[in-house]
């Protein structure tokens, strides 16, 4: 009788979230005889946990991750039953053009990116491939190869389908969940994501607009901030989601509880001078929604611009 196969799973992009998720999966199944964790890792991020391990430290203390296998090659890693993407949203198409020889019929692909946008672009490259919705709240970073740091005080992880929990998920859920990580399984997780959205969108756009951390944005330009979250919410009422009628204070109250000091990983690529950032996916997306729905934005639209004239005229 042949050996049932392993459930694999691919952790596509070892930074913040994927690296400490990804760290307590390789953590929990570790020499598993069901389940295998790969992370799919390039440059000296790599190199260092090939040679030491993950080292994943949060308030509980540090926990070194060793994977089944760290690798830049998709062929060293055949067909994934699932895969975490995890990467920047804007090297979304390049890690999912990597990874095509992973991904077979019954690969399941779950994005846990910034932005609502990546199931979109993923089905677009992959239109026979079973995509997620999915959304993490964490604030944790790779401080420095090999080592990731979860400085928040919240770490929960949402996936699902509108309207459709099956056999498949629930064992996705108890594989993530037996990893010791608050997951939830939702039939309303377009509701989650875009609530997340509405937290995120309008603190990534201030904090790199304004070029102040989160607590600095609030304490000196609230107002514009608060119109920011008002139009990003006018945004899902008119794409027909159920909003919270609280989400605005709701919203304030996340990011005033956050630690201080805190900023968004938009602002931190733009102190870093970088060219690739996530405008495109947290702020420019809500600009040509908004465009294309005929709903006003015009707080947006101000910021879209300016900002981006920013990475053309550094």
């Amino acid at each position: 009788m042949p050996m049932p196969r392993k459930t694999k799973i691919i952790v596509a992009g070892i930074g913040g979230v994927g690296g400490y998720f990804g760290g307590l999966l390789a953590k929990r199944y570790s020499n598993d005889i069901d389940v295998q964790v790969i992370f799919f890792a390039r440059h000296e991020n790599l190199k260092e946990i090939r040679l030491n391990g993950l080292q994943v430290i949060n308030g509980k203390g540090t926990i070194t991750a060793i994977p089944f296998l760290a690798t830049d090659n998709p062929e060293e890693i055949g067909k994934a039953d699932l895969i975490l993407i995890c990467t920047k949203s804007y090297d979304l198409e390049a890690v999912i053009h990597q990874l095509k020889p992973c991904v077979s019929e019954e690969t399941i692909i779950l994005p846990l990116l910034n932005g609502v946008d990546g199931p979109e672009r993923i089905r677009k490259m992959l239109p026979t491939t079973n995509v997620l919705e999915g959304c993490v709240y964490i604030v944790s970073k790779l401080i420095r190869p090999g080592t990731v740091e979860n400085t928040g005080n919240v770490e929960t992880l949402y996936f699902g389908q509108p309207g459709n929990n099956n056999h498949e998920m629930l064992s996705i859920e108890k594989i993530i969940k037996d990893a010791g990580i608050d997951a939830l399984l939702s039939e309303q997780i377009s509701e989650i994501v875009w609530e997340k959205f509405i937290f995120i969108s309008p603190t990534a756009t201030a904090t790199s607009y304004f070029n102040t951390n989160i607590a600095k944005t609030i304490e000196a330009n609230k107002e514009t901030l608060l119109q920011l979250i008002k139009e990003v919410k006018n945004i899902a009422i008119a794409l027909g989601l159920s909003v919270n009628e609280s989400i605005i204070p709701n919203t304030m109250a996340k990011l005033t509880s956050l630690p201080n000091g805190v900023t968004s990983s938009m602002h931190r690529d733009f102190m870093a001078g970088k060219t690739h950032t996530e405008l495109e996916t947290l702020t420019g997306y809500v600009v040509r929604t908004a465009q294309q729905l005929g709903v006003p934005a015009p707080t947006y639209k101000k910021l879209y611009h300016q900002l981006k004239e920013k990475i053309l005229s550094p």
